[in-house]
């Protein structure tokens, strides 16, 4: 099983979905370009776009852990067709956007909730499904690598968009983009056909596998520690461009730093899936939250220059999205692969609280204080937290768990 080749079906697959992911993650990588074009157009404060942008991130992990079941019962197709529609909606209504209503509706909501049904929650499970177990590991990497891919690619697209056609035509220009998920979406259906064993799924093994997670601590440990990659990420995709831009920096560069986390990641990403492959899943992770502690520090603590600002995104973006192969292989590996989409749904749910703190926080105290960093330190001292949560998890099957189904 190990030895076979993937067939061309299987391919193609694994090319839509990350494609998908490209999309997804491309567009919401780039809001954080909109953050001083939106305050110039309508006088608003950093405050006040910060929390719309917490509230996208709070309604894609809420909303996450509904389409990851939609998911599982219904497959994954349906589910990132709705999320497709949702998305463009999102942003389309946030290009015309002069009420604060309206951007929380549009680049909250609807964005996060659009993002929700497109992103990992979703699209990963359906690619650990298509292939055998060998190379579910490397395929998550492929896919996660896809998602900053994305993220290096199209934070310059939309930065030149801002450039050519403004800040509202350009972001009518992404919602008609995002249209392309729902067709990219229709190659994932054969990871949503039942198994070839004639095995079906009971409404008790559901139960029983939400019942031993319940019960599981290294599973709420791995939930807990999941808050603080959000907190890091959110915080630098949305005020790395305003902190860039208000030391004096090109508007360029801003878009540049965060393009280079996402060309970095596509290389760490890879990486960390294959290497939670073959060792620990728990000391990736440990490894990971120990480098991004070591890289705040020190880009606090040199001088700022376009050398640190780029070679701190290039550090930042190696460890991005790296904690998701072994977070994801983590809740595979305790509960197996049938409910993954609701098991990881749920972890990305504290993700997403993370990233909600993460944005609002970083808004909040800028218009208080007049600066970022207390967050940055802040992050400093999550870090730590989270190796010290993730040391006791351990990386077993949980006893009793049914995770594939009953015949």
């Amino acid at each position: 099983m190990a030895s076979a080749r993937l067939s061309a079906a299987t391919w193609g697959l694994i090319f839509s979905a990350c494609a998908i992911l490209m999309l997804s993650f491309g567009f919401r990588s780039s809001f954080g370009l909109f953050v001083q074009p939106l305050d110039a157009a309508n006088g608003w404060g950093r405050d006040i776009i910060g929390l719309a942008l917490a509230i996208q991130n709070l309604a894609w992990g809420v909303i996450a852990v509904i389409a990851g079941g939609l998911a599982d019962r219904f497959g994954s197709v349906r589910v990132i067709i709705a999320g497709t529609l949702l998305y463009a909606l999102g942003l389309w209504l946030t290009a015309g956007v002069s009420d604060v209503w309206v951007l929380n509706a549009g680049a909250g909501l609807l964005v996060g909730a659009g993002v929700a049904g497109t992103a990992f929650g979703i699209v990963l499970p359906a690619m650990a499904r298509a292939v055998d177990e060998s190379r579910r590991q490397l395929v998550l990497g492929i896919g996660t690598a896809a998602g900053s891919m994305g993220q290096f690619l199209l934070a310059p697209v939309a930065q030149s968009l801002i450039d050519w056609l403004g800040w509202s035509g350009a972001l009518n220009a992404m919602a008609l983009m995002s249209l392309s998920m729902a067709l990219l979406a229709m190659p994932l259906a054969a990871s949503d056909r039942p198994a070839s064993d004639g095995q079906i799924v009971s409404p008790e093994a559901f139960r029983d596998t939400l019942r031993l997670a319940r019960g599981h601590a290294s599973y709420w440990l791995l939930t807990a520690g999941f808050f603080v990659c959000g907190f890091h990420l959110a915080f630098i995709t949305v005020h790395m461009p305003p902190f860039l831009t208000d030391a004096g920096f090109d508007p360029s560069v801003a878009a540049w730093s965060i393009s280079l986390i996402g060309l970095f990641n596509v290389a760490g990403a890879f990486l960390a899936g294959v290497v939670s492959g073959r060792v620990s899943k728990r000391l990736v992770l440990i490894t990971i939250y120990g480098g991004r502690a070591v890289a705040i520090t020190l880009f606090m603590l040199l001088p700022l220059s376009l050398t640190t600002v780029l070679v701190f995104s290039a550090v930042m973006g190696f460890l991005w999205l790296a904690t998701v192969p072994p977070t994801t292989g983590l809740v595979a590996t305790m509960f197996g692969t049938r409910y993954m989409a609701t098991l990881y749904g749920v972890v990305f749910l504290s993700h997403q609280i993370g990233s909600f703190t993460g944005v609002w926080l970083g808004g909040w105290l800028y218009e208080t204080t007049g600066t970022y960093d207390v967050v940055w330190w802040a992050g400093v001292a999550l870090s730590l937290v989270t190796m010290a949560l993730h040391w006791p998890i351990r990386e077993t099957p949980v006893t009793g768990a049914r995770p594939a189904a009953t015949a």
